[in-house]
């Protein structure tokens, strides 16, 4: 298997906010990016269309994707549409095996919104039923063999879906690119008028920035951090199997003595 990590984001935008640091980190060391947003961003409006916002997102987070040099993997649903069902488990399935990534970074368990949950779920899922033969995808893709490791981000703002805050297993140093991280972000132009009006939010790249340096605190080493989970490895990966933390070494710091 080669050194591949895909990240899986329910929307455009959300993994520029939590999760790029650790994908820019990881392509330094040599590792190929992936990026598959799950859902086009269609809802993300409150002026145009759900077509028309539908393309723009996908404009903007190609884009994005491009200034993190990933490949870019397309939505398959519209905003709302990512409920548990076995046709976009097969869609999502399709995805992960044509990639075959040794690491998956996707959202946590638990968030503010059910598109992020949902996408977990079947994100684990799919990961999970990557060898099942009798499996089938939609494009069908043969079963695909070796390990894979799931870690999740935490939650955006840094809370559960009952506000309560969710502590990292470890943290990962962002500072040294940071900037290409908020230039990535700041491709999603179309969302800081969407973020102001529906979340309250004044800037969404100084949010980001703000999360990360508190996310940096919380590390008690890192000025600036993304913070993550690491899933059961059982049906994954060997029960030791931390690629995320051979990969990155000193970038990485555990919350915790063991991870």
């Amino acid at each position: 298997m080669s050194k591949t990590v895909l990240a899986v984001g329910a929307h455009p935008d959300d993994i520029e906010f939590m999760m790029a640091g650790t994908l820019l980190q990881l392509a330094a060391k040599g590792w190929e990016p992936h990026i598959f947003v799950v859902a086009s961003g269609s809802c993300g409006s409150t002026i145009t269309d759900a077509k028309e916002t539908a393309e723009i997102r996908y404009a903007e987070a190609a884009e994005a994707a491009q200034k993190l040099g990933a490949h870019f993997h397309p939505p398959v649903v519209d905003d709302l549409e990512i409920i548990y069902s076995l046709p976009l488990l097969g869609k999502i399935g399709a995805i992960i095996r044509k990639v075959n990534p040794e690491i998956i970074l996707t959202h946590p368990p638990t968030d503010y919104m059910e598109d992020h949950e949902g996408t977990c779920r079947l994100t684990v899922s799919a990961a999970f039923a990557r060898g099942m033969k009798n499996f089938e995808t939609d494009p069908p893709v043969d079963a695909v063999e070796g390990d894979t490791t799931v870690y999740h981000c935490l939650p955006y703002g840094l809370r559960d879906s009952l506000h309560r805050p969710v502590p990292a297993d470890f943290f990962v140093d962002i500072a040294n690119c940071l900037d290409r991280k908020k230039d990535a972000l700041a491709c999603h132009r179309s969302q800081k008028v969407w973020l102001d009006q529906s979340q309250g939010i004044d800037s969404y790249l100084n949010n980001m920035v703000e999360l990360s340096k508190k996310m940096g605190e919380e590390s008690r080493v890192f000025t600036y951090a993304e913070g993550w989970l690491k899933h059961n490895p059982l049906g994954f990966c060997n029960q030791t199997a931390n690629p995320l933390a051979q990969a990155l070494g000193s970038l990485l710091v555990s919350a915790s003595p063991a991870i």
